[in-house]
Order: C-alpha cells, then sequence, then structure tokens
C-alpha cells in the first residue's frame, strides 16, 4: 500500500505543482513558500527541532507546548513548519529569533531529502494529525526522533488506517505519541504502536490562550451568530435556521465561516438564494448587512469574540467536529450537532454539565439562535467549568519534559 500511496502522489504531483504556481501568480502565496514546499528555500540552524502544524488551529494549540520546550531548555531552537501561508504568516509574526519558519514539503521522498539536507533538524515534532507516511517514515529512516502530539485518531480514522495497511509500519516509526483523549490513545495501540512509545495523555487545545481580538464589527454581541469551521451541507441548514430565527429577532446577525475559505463563491450563491443581504469579509466590505460572509484565514478569534452563540461546525455531517475550546474561552453559547467524535470527551462533558445545545435541524438550530441573553450567559459559564475539569494544571511544561527525554534518549538498536 506504501507503493500504491508513492505512486498517486507522483501522478498528482505535476497537477499540485502546477496549483501551487498558479497560486504564487495570483499573489496568494510567496514564491518563497513555493521553494521552501519543494524543500528549498533558505537554510535554517542546524540541530532545531522541527515542530509541524498544520494551519492556524494547530499552531495556536501548540504556543504553550513551545513556550514550556524553551523554558525547560534555553538556548533551544525550532524549526516550525505549515501546510498554509496563513499559518506561516502568523509563526513570522512572532518574531522570535529562536523560531526559523518554512511552508512545509511536500510529502514526496525527494522533497523531504531536501529539506532534511537543508535544515539538519535534530528530531520531528508533529501536532495532530499530520501523520504523513514520507514524513515520518523518512525521518525515522535517517535515525531522527518522530514525536506526535496533541495526535487524535477516531474509531472511523482507524478503520481506514487498518484498510490501507499502513498503521503498523507508520506507528513503528513514531517515537513517542501524546495522544489528545485516552480512546484515541487506545485507537493508536490497536494500530500497533508499542507501549514504550505512549506519553501521558495532553489534550492542548485546554491550555490555548487565544490572541487578543483586532477587528470588531461593532455588533452587539447577544444579537450576533457565529457559525464556525462550517462544511458543505451545514450552510443550507445554517442560513435557513438564520432566517427563520430572524421572523422571532429580526435584529439577529449572522458571521458564516466556512472551514474552507475558497468555498466562498458557492457559499455566496446559497446566501443570496434565500434573499439574505451579505457583506463578504475578503473583499473589504462594510458589514452592514445581516450576514457577514466570513471568507478570510486567521480571524477566528475575531468572530468568536464578536458573538454571543456559536455553532460548531462538522457536527450536522459527518466530520466529527471541530474544537469546543476556543469559543468556550471567548464565553460563547454553544452549540453543536450529532457529530462529535473528534472532540467526544470534551462534547460529552459540556452535554453533561448542560454547557451546550445539540440540534439536530434547522428547527433546532433557530431555537438555538434565539436564546435569551441570559441564557446564553448560563450556558456560557456552564461550559467553562465543564472543559476547565479536563485541563491539566501543568501538562504543557511535562509534556515539554516528557519529549526532550525522548529526542536526549540513546537511540534503540
Amino acid at each position: 500500500m506504501l507503493f500504491l500511496y508513492r505512486l498517486l502522489l507522483s501522478l498528482a504531483l505535476p497537477v499540485l505543482l502546477i496549483r501551487l504556481g498558479l497560486r504564487v501568480l495570483r499573489g496568494a502565496e510567496p514564491a518563497a513558500a513555493l521553494a521552501e514546499r519543494l524543500g528549498g528555500g533558505a537554510p535554517s540552524a542546524p540541530g532545531a527541532i522541527w515542530l509541524h502544524a498544520a494551519s492556524n488551529g494547530e499552531l495556536i494549540s501548540a504556543q504553550p507546548l513551545i513556550a514550556a520546550l524553551f523554558a525547560a531548555r534555553p538556548g533551544l531552537r525550532l524549526l516550525v513548519t505549515t501546510n498554509t501561508v496563513t499559518a506561516r504568516a502568523m509563526a513570522l509574526g512572532w518574531g522570535d529569533e529562536r523560531i526559523a519558519v518554512r511552508a512545509a514539503p511536500l510529502d514526496t521522498r525527494w522533497a523531504l531529502a531536501r529539506f532534511l539536507a537543508r535544515h539538519r533538524p535534530a528530531a520531528l515534532i508533529v501536532v495532530e494529525n499530520e501523520l504523513w507516511p514520507n514524513r515520518l517514515l523518512g525521518c525515522a529512516a535517517c535515525g531522527l526522533p518522530v514525536l506526535a502530539i496533541g495526535a487524535r485518531m477516531s474509531a472511523r480514522s482507524a478503520r481506514r488506517w487498518r484498510k490501507t495497511g499502513l498503521g503498523p509500519r507508520l506507528m513503528r516509526a513514531i517515537t513517542a505519541l501524546s495522544a489528545q483523549d485516552p480512546a484515541s490513545e487506545a485507537e493508536f495501540r490497536a494500530l500497533g504502536l508499542p507501549a514504550r512509545a505512549t506519553l501521558p495523555v495532553v489534550n492542548l487545545k485546554t491550555a490555548v490562550r487565544l490572541p487578543e481580538p483586532d477587528f470588531s464589527l461593532g455588533w452587539p454581541r447577544t444579537t450576533t451568530l457565529l457559525a464556525a469551521s462550517t462544511h458543505a451541507g451545514e450552510e443550507e441548514i445554517v442560513l435557513d435556521a438564520f432566517a427563520r430565527a430572524r421572523t422571532t429577532n429580526p435584529s439577529l446577525r449572522l458571521i458564516l465561516a466556512p472551514r474552507h475559505p475558497r468555498r466562498g463563491p458557492e457559499i455566496a450563491r446559497l446566501i443570496a438564494a434565500r434573499g439574505l443581504a451579505f457583506a463578504t469579509r475578503s473583499t473589504g466590505e462594510p458589514a452592514a448587512a445581516p450576514v457577514l460572509l466570513a471568507d478570510t484565514m486567521g480571524e477566528m478569534a475575531n468572530w468568536y469574540a464578536a458573538a454571543g452563540i456559536c455553532f460548531i461546525g462538522g457536527t450536522l455531517v459527518e466530520k466529527g467536529g471541530h474544537t469546543p475550546f476556543e469559543p468556550a474561552a471567548q464565553d460563547c453559547a454553544l452549540l453543536h450537532g450529532p457529530s462529535v467524535f473528534n472532540h467526544a470527551d470534551a462534547f460529552a462533558a459540556l452535554d453533561a454539565a448542560r454547557g451546550a445545545i445539540r440540534v439536530e435541524d434547522a428547527d433546532s438550530l433557530a431555537a438555538g439562535f434565539t436564546l435569551a441573553p441570559s441564557a446564553q450567559a448560563d450556558l456560557a459559564r456552564a461550559a467553562r467549568r465543564a472543559l476547565a475539569a479536563l485541563a491539566a494544571e501543568g501538562a504543557p511544561a511535562r509534556l515539554a519534559q516528557a519529549l526532550l527525554a525522548r529526542i536526549d534518549a540513546p537511540k534503540r538498536r
């Protein structure tokens, strides 16, 4: 199956390179990022720990660990890579001389070989689900410790891994893994992760401190709704629910923030088809209409801070749901659908504490959208208490020490 993965990747590579080149020509991506994706770009200081996070959310969740690593080992250097240019820009914006920032190399053996030769890292730490076969196997073959943090594995994903046959081989490449929750750890163990490679379960998102909002809509918070990280099939439900809710409370406003902003034109058509006036964030239109299509990356903290009520996307379709920790930290009242397997423990705690409302369709979502301000405040307080109980004080510091110990340990023969 590894041969098939590499074959399909090779066949898709010309199309991918053309798309990346077009992004550079359109100004959506700097040429330097494209060079880095091919394993090129400016070399960094050798001996750094390579930390890879896919995009903004994963990078934000890794920040407490990054701080803990620097506190545990003064003089440490990091090489941070990301998949998205917005996350790359975020990391560059930290302005930390101890951190080199690059776009992640494509998961091809030649791009990885160029990257490793250019940067010569001491170890690889991957955040959450970034378990790319060539990257993990290539680093392990070079003798680099491979560590995974906040790793998540649902039963559904584990079944797919078993079908590919890659699971046991990739698990053997991992030096140490800290799962996001006990259920994920059990799935990794069932896939073949050795007992010696398990680290304590740590959910990094419980320690996240969101950046301060840098933009305000000026809308009253108790009448501002957010649909966060929605997927195809959810926007129709959200918009129908919003239209119904406005018949009860015409002052309601909606921020619709899709998981993939490139779907903006498609979603704009859905909004227009319902006769709703809207502004588009990417064009800089004034937010005077009842709906703001938030088709940009890296601004979710602004939207959490603006909204009194947040519907968590990926829960009304079979995507498993996105994080409830960040909107709860901003005191949003939380609404979610039935598909929550990505954060099952967190959603179970929320529901048990009455810190969230489960919705099934447009009618129940519309009812959630019309919660009174006092009910919003009650939900937000309950959510904070429920999720705080899942947080382990000092977990990033302990995880940093455990990771450094594994990196420093003599290599097994």
